[in-house]
């Protein structure tokens, strides 16, 4: 089980590791480069190539999506109580609550621990918390309007084709899935390191603040998705998959959209580094747990 665990989060390590020490070898990295490529062509082609040839009816999707919106709410529902108990305002936590690193986290321990099988489910997770993120996140950290954003985001149209063609049970013809499916496999290695690179860049104050944020968020994310996945009759592996992708250690973008919104971006610094230097140490044991 220990081999296991270690094949799992090794190549996360790898990634985020190799981020972290080429910034700190002082070479240079174009982060902003590098995040529109991913979100505009990476992860779009990444959903895509997951979703459109996936063995996922459209039943299974579509409560999969439900049970993380309703796990996000819970949690942004959640947040006053924790504001309360750490005694900061609920607007600065809301975020980090409702938005775990499902992403260039999530997915590469899905892929790694549950295969194919599992990283379509690992992707709906993933999909559900960029649409709250990328509306509700950037309603609070804008002054522009959100659905321009939103309108501007290719990751949206990619959902919108991949659930049409799960309903009408329709595939991409050959020359496009395997162009897609050429573009999407630069993404989860970027994702991983960006990861490492937007750590090493972060500077972390307020770190026993950050790691008792972490030691109640992880908690009520795990139980919640638990409850309401349970609740919901999702299958086994969903369930287990819902659990460890809300579990994640806070998004990066929670930092971004801190700083654009001017409210205390260095202490959700400290949320995204302690929870993301926790990870290291739950993760493995929710997966001993998780993992058939």
């Amino acid at each position: 089980m220990l081999a296991e665990l270690f094949a799992v989060m090794a190549p996360v390590l790898a990634g985020a590791g190799l981020g972290f020490t080429w910034v700190r070898l002082g070479q240079p990295y174009p982060v902003d480069f590098v995040t529109r490529l991913v979100f505009n062509i990476g992860t779009p082609s990444l959903v895509l190539a997951s979703l459109a040839g996936a063995e996922i009816d459209a039943s299974t999707f579509g409560r999969t999506m439900l049970a993380t919106a309703l796990v996000i709410i819970c949690m942004a529902g959640a947040t006053f109580f924790v504001a309360k108990l750490l005694r900061r305002d609920w607007r600065v936590l809301l975020s980090p609550m409702m938005y775990p690193n499902t992403g260039n986290m999530g997915l590469p321990v899905v892929l790694y621990a549950f295969g194919s099988a599992g990283f379509v489910y690992g992707i709906t997770v993933m999909v559900t918390v960029s649409l709250f993120q990328f509306t509700v996140g950037t309603m609070l950290a804008s002054r522009g309007n959100p659905l321009k954003s939103l309108a501007k985001t290719p990751t949206v149209y990619a959902i919108a084709i991949a659930m049409a063609l799960l309903l009408t049970d329709t595939e991409l013809p050959l020359w496009l899935a395997n162009s897609v499916d050429l573009m999407s496999g630069f993404t989860v290695p970027l994702m991983l390191i960006t990861l490492g690179v937007s750590l090493a860049s972060i500077q972390v104050k307020s770190l026993r603040s950050g790691l008792g944020f972490s030691l109640v968020r992880i908690p009520l994310a795990a139980t919640a998705a638990w409850l309401i996945a349970d609740l919901m009759g999702l299958p086994p592996l969903a369930q287990g998959i819902l659990v460890l992708q809300m579990s994640m250690p806070v998004a990066v973008f929670n930092y971004l959209f801190a700083q654009r919104a001017k409210r205390e971006p260095a202490y959700v610094a400290s949320l995204v580094f302690c929870s993301t230097l926790l990870s290291l140490f739950y993760l493995p044991l929710l997966l001993a747990w998780l993992m058939p």
